[in-house]
């Protein structure tokens, strides 16, 4: 969820007044920050990941299922061990924006031999396990990795059970949404979801096409009962599913994967070639086909949570002259992002970028390149949304909470990450679009994924660079229903090709997904190698991996692969046949209270390996294990300690005022790793 500061949130007003404030002492400390870190010594190779789990209680005997506001109870006791003995800890947990929501990740970064690939859906049960144990099964209470509670919003979706406050008095003023189901553990949610409403000037917009069954009527218009000052009925538009408030978005669950790179100019390469995947992966993942108890026309949750935190205002919007404002703004601040950060990927940034230019200007007069400088001038044409009055004075040379508040309120399909202020650790990319699913093979399977796939576009110095233009097709390409199996998405023929020369049109061409991950010949008879493939030949030419991990690694590729060519589903197509097949179901998008149970009773099965899913996954399992092999154990005890040494005289060189770059070159010279 970002930044979470502790102190006293400030109304919007109030925050407002330092909205200059915060931008301008962000850039001084982001450039501290750089010029502090820029050439640190070769980091690592770690990454990890973040699961969101959903609570839920299904009541057998009333044939219903709630999201259960239970998060602040539990959260707590999942922390016990961080907070007590950190070395002990095996897991993480971290509040997220509902009451019923929780987020979970590794104790601590997984390394980079490729053993540490197969332990990672065994920590993901751990994970699930620590929180069953908070719940109390005889009751109906589970986690669930899922996606968009299908009734979210729906009269008594939750339990215990509120009712909205659509007046100017609540935190969403959501005709559906009641202000008791957002997190009240810390105040950073409730103070998000107020201001985002207050500096936008009215509710948060959401209209999602519904899925014209035989019996929906046409035109789908619904009535608001207690719509009593007619925002709603102005906002929502015929045929689609309204929604109103930020819950609807940051509600839902995902998975994200972050990665260290050795380097900050390794980060802005992999934060770039990772980029044109963000649709790709998001519609292979597809796992959001309903919205407030109807099937919708879309797959994923995408478009629902950039429109739900849509805090522009109509000058920024064009609906209105610039006065107030001193942008147009053309997308959400969660959206697909606006600029590369590699030089390869500089003639590639065909968007037009809207950016703070007296910013923009300060950082490349401080020595930061102007890719770089335009990237953060871009982030920070928004206004802070969530201020502490304790955080508003800081020290630039050694805080970073006003650059982390713009920053991390910019919720893009990637993001840049500069390494926290007094760290160990270093320059990150995080990967942001995959939809959550329903159990931890899979999970793990699109996680391993991505980190092989990193490592393989690095060992072979891969090229996947597109236009950003096209990068944002595909973003649309990507929600629509089926895109995996219906849908072509732009992508380059040759990802073996120059980055810096030939004609950047000529390089492009649709595909199916089918042909991007397992290959195929393209309507000029040029063969594309197909990514898995990819990915198998790197595993065939990296170092040694034993017998379990190779196995497991394998079952991982066939379920991606599969999912890509169609034979297996993808969730948001099961869950749409199981409404579909359902004896209740009127072919009218209604998915009723009965059939909801009967869904998420059916994804707890899935889950917990009670019921088959034949269609959507294969009936095997992984060889996962807690650890890696004993024999791997000093080769890992090796990097760390050369790792540490080399942070160490790093920062001794430092201390004693040798510039960067010289005391890089020094310990090259004196290293004896």
């Amino acid at each position: 969820m970002g930044l979470l500061s502790e102190g006293s949130p400030l109304e919007w007003e109030e925050t407002k007044k330092y909205a200059e404030h915060v931008r301008e002492h962000g850039i001084q400390q982001f450039i501290n920050l750089y010029h502090k870190l820029r050439d640190r010594p070769c980091d690592m190779l770690k990454f990890g990941d973040e699961v969101e789990y959903t609570l839920i209680k299904l009541d057998h005997e009333a044939k219903t299922a709630r999201v259960l506001l239970k998060a602040a109870e539990v959260l707590p006791v999942l922390q016990e061990i961080e907070n007590t003995r950190p070395q002990d800890t095996k897991t993480l947990w971290r509040p997220e924006y509902a009451a019923y929501m929780v987020e979970g990740t590794p104790g601590k970064p997984y390394g980079c031999l490729h053993a540490y690939l197969n332990t990672i859906e065994s920590n993901m049960k751990l994970r699930r396990q620590e929180v069953c144990k908070l719940l109390d099964e005889s009751k109906g209470e589970i986690p669930l990795s899922l996606t968009v509670f299908p009734r979210l919003g729906c009269p008594q979706f939750s339990t215990p059970a509120y009712e909205p406050n659509p007046t100017d008095a609540g935190v969403s003023k959501s005709l559906f949404f009641p202000d008791e189901a957002i997190m009240d553990a810390h105040p950073r949610f409730r103070t998000l979801t107020r201001n985002i409403r207050k500096r936008r000037g009215e509710k948060v917009v959401i209209n999602v096409p519904v899925f014209k069954d035989k019996n929906t009527p046409s035109p789908f218009i619904e009535q608001y009962v207690n719509d009593h000052d007619g925002e709603g009925a102005g906002a929502s538009k015929p045929n689609h599913i309204y929604m109103d408030a930020m819950g609807f978005g940051m509600g839902n669950s995902c998975l994200q994967m972050t990665f260290q790179a050795c380097g900050i100019d390794e980060a802005r390469q992999l934060y770039d070639q990772l980029t044109p995947l963000c649709p790709i992966l998001l519609a292979l993942s597809a796992a959001g086909p309903i919205y407030r108890g109807y099937l919708s026309d879309i797959d994923t949750r995408w478009y629902v949570i950039a429109a739900s935190v849509d805090d522009r205002t109509k000058e920024e919007r064009g609906l209105e002259p610039l006065k107030e404002n001193k942008f147009r703004i053309s997308k959400s601040r969660y959206d697909s992002i606006d600029s590369y950060l590699s030089k390869e990927g500089e003639r590639y940034s065909d968007i037009d970028l809207q950016l703070d230019k007296k910013l923009c200007k300060e950082m490349v007069d401080s020595g930061i390149d102007i890719q770089l400088a335009r990237h953060i001038a871009h982030l920070f044409i928004r206004d802070p949304v969530a201020l502490f009055s304790e955080k508003i004075h800081q020290d630039d040379k050694n805080d970073s909470d006003h650059f982390e508040n713009i920053q991390s309120t910019n919720w893009q399909t990637m993001r840049f990450k500069p390494p926290p202020v007094n760290s160990n650790i270093g320059w990150r990319v995080e990967f942001r679009p995959v939809e959550v699913q329903l159990t931890d093979f899979e999970n793990a399977a699109f996680v391993v994924f991505i980190v092989l796939l990193t490592r393989t576009i690095l060992s072979f110095n891969l090229n996947l660079l597109i236009p950003l233009s096209k990068v944002d097709a595909n973003m649309k390409t990507a929600q629509k229903r089926d895109a995996v199996r219906k849908s072509k998405f732009y992508f380059t023929k040759d990802v073996r090709a120059c980055p810096t020369c030939g004609d950047i049109d000529e390089e492009v061409t649709l595909m199916s997904i089918d042909t991007i991950f397992n290959g195929g010949t393209l309507n000029d008879g040029q063969e594309f190698p197909g990514l898995v493939p990819l990915v198998k030949q790197y595993l065939n030419t990296a170092e040694s991996t034993d017998v379990d991990t190779m196995c497991t690694l394998q079952r991982y590729l066939k379920l991606i692969s599969d999912r890509a060519s169609g034979k297996l589903m993808t969730t948001a197509h099961w869950m749409r046949e199981f409404v579909r097949d359902h004896p209740k179901y009127q072919y009218d998008s209604v998915v009723t209270e009965e059939i909801n149970y009967d869904l998420l009773k059916a994804c707890a099965g899935i889950t917990n390996g009670t019921r088959d899913a034949p269609g959507l996954l294969h009936p095997v399992q992984s060889k996962t294990k807690h650890e890696i092999p004993d024999s791997f154990k000093s080769q890992v005890e090796e990097h760390e300690e050369s790792d540490q040494r080399r942070h160490k005289k790093w920062k001794e060189l430092k201390s004693n005022g040798v510039d960067s770059t010289d005391a890089n070159e020094n310990m090259v010279v004196n290293s004896s790793d």
